[in-house]
């Protein structure tokens, strides 16, 4: 079982930069997508049926041209969770899950702290995501959990350590991710490189993705139960449809 994650930002632009094609060429049994900034509406849905996602699930944000989370999959999940029931949370539409036999995928869109009030906001979501994730791994103990994280966990994964001070990178966000995964998951690209030096986002800045000079952000996070189950774990930076990278993960089903 094949997984891709892949933060689109705008999956109309990325559809403008054919995606389609590069989707059919990855050809995972799973994406993810975040930050697709699109009501499902506005879009195309033979596009994605016709590359072989018939069944693709969208939760977009309430407010228009932002953020938003969807799942496209080749086979028909047994149960598609919108949001997680938490009001301050589902508003701009930042979690999905899909359930199949023997594992659930949730697409993940962790917020930003651009501004003092995201921040908070960002602190308060993490918070909530948390104690969510604690009562569902009871339920699902088999899961995966795909996405912008928006966080650098350790050194290894920002090519410039000394940036403390910025969102993305606060000690604080950081103890945030190492606790996350100390409650039971498992960053699996990490777990297969435990020293390889590899990212999944650059600014539009500066050259930065030219030079390489970016922050490992994607994640696909699985519980303990599914670690020794995991056959493979890459950063596919050759895609270049947004200022993310798809991360992908396979799984043995």
């Amino acid at each position: 079982m094949e997984i891709i994650s892949y933060n689109v930002n705008g999956i109309r632009a990325a559809l403008n930069k054919d995606f389609i094609t590069w989707l059919q060429a990855a050809n995972p049994d799973v994406i993810c997508l975040q930050e697709i900034k699109a009501m499902e509406e506005q879009l195309d849905l033979n596009l994605f049926e016709e590359a072989g996602y018939k069944y693709h699930y969208w939760f977009s944000a309430q407010k228009k041209g932002y953020s938003g989370v969807a799942i496209l999959s080749k086979t028909k999940p047994n149960h598609v969770e919108f949001g997680t029931g938490i009001e301050s949370m589902d508003f701009e539409g930042r979690n999905l899950r899909a359930d199949f036999d023997g594992f659930s995928v949730m697409s993940l869109y962790l917020p930003s702290g651009t501004n003092d009030a995201r921040l908070q906001h960002k602190f308060d979501y993490m918070d909530m995501f948390q104690d969510y994730i604690n009562k569902l791994t009871k339920e699902i103990p088999n899961l995966i959990i795909c996405g912008d994280y928006n966080i650098c966990h350790e050194e290894i994964d920002i090519h410039n350590p000394k940036m403390k001070g910025v969102s993305g990178f606060l000690p604080e966000e950081r103890a945030w991710l190492g606790k996350f995964i100390d409650s039971g998951l498992v960053d699996s690209f990490r777990y297969l490189h435990p020293e390889k030096q590899e990212y999944s986002w650059w600014s539009y800045r500066a050259n930065a993705r030219a030079n390489n000079k970016g922050w490992r952000l994607d994640y696909a996070m699985v519980t303990k139960p599914l670690q020794e189950k995991i056959k493979r774990a890459v950063i596919l930076s050759e895609a270049v449809h947004s200022d993310h990278c798809p991360i992908l993960v396979e799984i043995e089903n």
